[in-house]
């Protein structure tokens, strides 16, 4: 797969008309993916709220002016127990994020118990934790994990508007730690958090020219939280428009052809035919359920006839393994 993308060719292809992006990342993600399949996945919160970190559009963060409470880290037998649910609704992957800015070692056992009992249920685990050292990445490997979430968020020059207490450095070292170790990664960001056209191109040339793309990338829409620094300053507002959002999963499609494409948070807000349009796109992963770690989701139920309506299926347990494997 191509890591040598430049700016100017992934602004060419978000300049295309409309119809013939659409058709281009079409004809890509038959190349590469089964159409009319979509992965489901479960996220879940095992530890809310009280983040140190000042993300501007997180209100887990301790920064932030929420409804959000810090809690601790949830028991392992909780989790089994919420993982299981998922797959009984579906899920094919279950993902497990905390509020910390890293992990401390003492919490490790216990979250390397939580993947070991997923991944015992036969579900693809992944989690998202914050940086981590090599040393954790080893043992989450050695515990059975397969993927470990890690966005950007946007682009490098968009970033320290966005964050000032971790580098865009830090993110990309963490990722580094977590390939060494062998496990997946799955990373992206938020698109319509007052970034530019320029923005979004930076956002997916830092995906596309990674050593190796991710095998996961989440496209979310930002969701307006009130007391947050953006969800303040965007109340009300959607700073990007359904074809603009589109444009920028077909883009991520075309220039990284191998990865599982997620529609992530915002979902709940867009229409049927907008997410028709994202996955005729080429994206080929949600989050189903009805929450996203701690704002609104589209809901199984409504999940489930979007899929009848448009005569998608969820994609089988043992798919996403077998494309990763090809890819390699």
């Amino acid at each position: 797969m191509r890591t040598d993308w430049t700016r100017a060719e992934i602004a060419a292809l978000f300049d295309l008309p409309f119809t013939e992006l659409l058709f281009r990342a079409a004809e890509v993600h038959r190349a590469n993916h089964a159409a009319g399949e979509v992965q489901l996945c479960t996220l879940l919160s095992i530890k809310t709220g009280g983040c140190p970190e000042d993300c501007g559009y997180c209100s887990q963060s301790a920064h932030a002016e929420t409804s959000v409470s810090a809690s601790k880290l949830m028991d392992v037998e909780a989790v089994l127990a919420s993982a299981a649910e998922a797959k009984a609704a579906g899920s094919q992957r279950f993902c497990m994020g905390a509020a910390w800015r890293s992990p401390k070692d003492r919490d490790m056992g216990k979250v390397c118990a939580m993947v070991a009992g997923v991944k015992a249920m036969g579900l693809e685990t992944c989690m998202t934790l914050g940086m981590l050292t090599g040393e954790q990445a080893r043992q989450l490997k050695d515990a059975g994990l397969d993927y470990y979430n890690h966005n950007i968020d946007t682009s490098p020059e968009k970033y320290g508007e966005i964050i000032s207490t971790r580098t865009f450095q830090d993110r990309l070292d963490t990722l580094e730690e977590v390939r060494s170790a062998g496990i997946s990664v799955c990373c992206g960001g938020i698109v319509g958090m007052g970034e530019s056209r320029d923005d979004r191109v930076g956002f997916i040339h830092a995906l596309a020219t990674l050593p190796r793309h991710p095998e996961s990338v989440p496209v979310n829409a930002l969701v307006p939280v009130k007391g947050t620094v953006l969800g303040d300053m965007f109340a009300g507002e959607r700073l990007i428009d359904d074809i603009e959002f589109v444009r920028t999963v077909a883009v991520a499609r075309i220039t990284m052809p191998r990865s599982m494409v997620r529609l992530s948070a915002g979902r709940e807000s867009m229409s049927e035919a907008t997410q028709a349009l994202c996955f005729l796109a080429g994206a080929n992963s949600i989050f189903t359920g009805d929450k996203l770690l701690t704002t609104a989701n589209a809901g199984d139920s409504r999940d489930a006839a979007l899929f009848a309506k448009l005569g998608l299926k969820p994609m089988d347990a043992e798919e996403p393994m077998r494309t990763l494997e090809a890819a390699e």
